[in-house]
This record gives C-alpha cells, sequence and structure tokens, in this order.
C-alpha cells in the first residue's frame, strides 16, 4: 500500500523493468537489422577483439591470394613462352636436318636458312614479349616468378628465371647460327638437340612451381573460407532465436507500460484517507 506521495517505489521499480525491456528490444533490433550479435565492443568485448583479429587474417589470406594469382599467371605467361620456344626448335631442326644432305644445291640451301633464320629469330622475339606484370621469367636478366605464401606475408615462393634467349644456359643455339653449309646445319643439330633438353627441363621447372603457388592458393582459399565462417560463429545473431527473443521484449515492454501507469495512479489512492 503506497502511503507517500513523495516517493513511489513501485512506479521507480517499474521504470527500472521498462527500460530494461526497451534496452533488451533496441539491442535485439539492433541485431535483426545488422544481422550480428556482436557489433562493437560494449556488445561483447572479448569476442568482438577475438573477432578483429581474425578479420585481420581473412585480409591478409586475401592479399596472400592477391599475389599468388599475380605468380599463377606469370608462370602461365612462362610456361606458354617455353612451349613456343620447344616448338620452334623441333622446326628449327628439321630445317638444319634438311640442310644437312650434301646434294642440295644453293638455291635450296639457301631457302632453308631463311626459313631457318625466321625461325630462328621468332624464339628472340617470343621470349621477349613473354612478360606479366612487369616479370619476365624466361628472359636473361629476367625476374623469378614470386608470392607470398601466409596471411602475414613473412613466407614466399618463388620459380627460378629461366632464360630461354638465343645463346643462352639452355637455348645454345646462338642468335646468329645459320644452315649455309652442312657443317653450320651438322653444329646446329646438335646445339637444338642439346637446348630441346635443356628447355624441357626448364618448362618441368615452371610447371612444378606453378602447381605448388596452386596448391598453396588452394589451402590459404580453403583457411580463409573456415576462418570466415568461425567469425560468423562468433558474431552472427541466430535471426530465428532472435526473433522470437522480439517478440517476448515487444511483450514485456508493453506490460511495463501498463504497470507504470498503474504504479503512477497509486499515489492517488491516499486522497481516499482524507475523504469524510
Amino acid at each position: 500500500m503506497v502511503n507517500s506521495i513523495n516517493t513511489n517505489a513501485s512506479s521507480l521499480g517499474g521504470l527500472q523493468n521498462l527500460n530494461r525491456s526497451q534496452s533488451s528490444t533496441l539491442s535485439t533490433n539492433n541485431q535483426i537489422s545488422t544481422g550480428k550479435k556482436v557489433n562493437g565492443p560494449k556488445d561483447d568485448a572479448a569476442t568482438f577483439a577475438i573477432a578483429q583479429k581474425l578479420l585481420g587474417e581473412v585480409g591478409g589470406l586475401g592479399a596472400s591470394g592477391d599475389s599468388l594469382d599475380r605468380a599463377l599467371s606469370t608462370a602461365s605467361v612462362a610456361e606458354a613462352a617455353g612451349n613456343q620456344v620447344s616448338d620452334l626448335l623441333l622446326q628449327l631442326k628439321e630445317k638444319a636436318v634438311a640442310a644437312r644432305d650434301p646434294g642440295l644445291d644453293d638455291a635450296s640451301r639457301q631457302a632453308l636458312n631463311n626459313e631457318f633464320a625466321s625461325l630462328r629469330d621468332q624464339i628472340g622475339q617470343v621470349v621477349k614479349s613473354a612478360s606479366f606484370n612487369g616479370t619476365n621469367a624466361v628472359e636473361a636478366g629476367g625476374g623469378d616468378i614470386a608470392a607470398i605464401t601466409n596471411q602475414d606475408g613473412s613466407e614466399t615462393f618463388s620459380i627460378a628465371n629461366q632464360d630461354l634467349s638465343l645463346g643462352g644456359g639452355n637455348v645454345t643455339l646462338a642468335a646468329d647460327a645459320s644452315i649455309g653449309t652442312a657443317a653450320d646445319a651438322a653444329n646446329a643439330v646438335a646445339a637444338i638437340e642439346q637446348s630441346l633438353g635443356n628447355v624441357s627441363a626448364s618448362l618441368s621447372t615452371i610447371g612444378s612451381g606453378a602447381r605448388r603457388l596452386e596448391q598453396t592458393r588452394e589451402f590459404n582459399q580453403a583457411l580463409s573460407d573456415t576462418t570466415e565462417i568461425g567469425i560468423g560463429n562468433l558474431v552472427d545473431a541466430n535471426l530465428g532465436k532472435t526473433s522470437a527473443q522480439q517478440a517476448a521484449n515487444s511483450v514485456r515492454e508493453q506490460l511495463g507500460i501498463v504497470a507504470l501507469n498503474i504504479a503512477n495512479r497509486q499515489p492517488s489512492s491516499i486522497l481516499s484517507l482524507f475523504q469524510k
């Protein structure tokens, strides 16, 4: 029974309950609008800190993925160039073997030599144009194919430059090689056969390196996906549960308003004590 008009304990208690209901409703509405149960440190400081750290790792893995993609593209260009060089060497060998025939007349030998020179020069053009994103991995003095492989950039993987230039360490056929005589043709055949073996080894190096890059990218993508799922488990709201909670909060808030109205009317009952 209220016996004071200065202090209405029931009203104060009802107001506290209503404030709690409204706060819960606000929190629930925020979860529904954002889809998250933890939107900032005030919701759950420890969980928010963990989620932010994990988000940083996901971002780092994304940067690593970009680096791996660039490296894979560079490796693809280098591999394509190596295959083209190998094909050209096979064609050059065919011309050189034909030129070893001692019975060739001068006109035929000159025609073979002209075709040989054209194919030879194509190797130089292919090698020179085999650049991606500023890296040419098959040119003399070109760069290695490199990529970061983890989320903080502390680990890297690289494929060494494979010099496929004419007269280089792998393609031993000289840039001015000719098959103008049977002897020159014999020398060219020997150089071409050695070059074919070297180019095959270079292609194997590029191919195995590219496979390593691809496997790393696939692993990092799986790791990123798993981490994102973990972040979701930490901060995402269960919207089914949240919807039920919103309905309950709405009822509690309405009941709180009714209870507060009743409590606010109770002091007026003291007037009955003074009625005659």
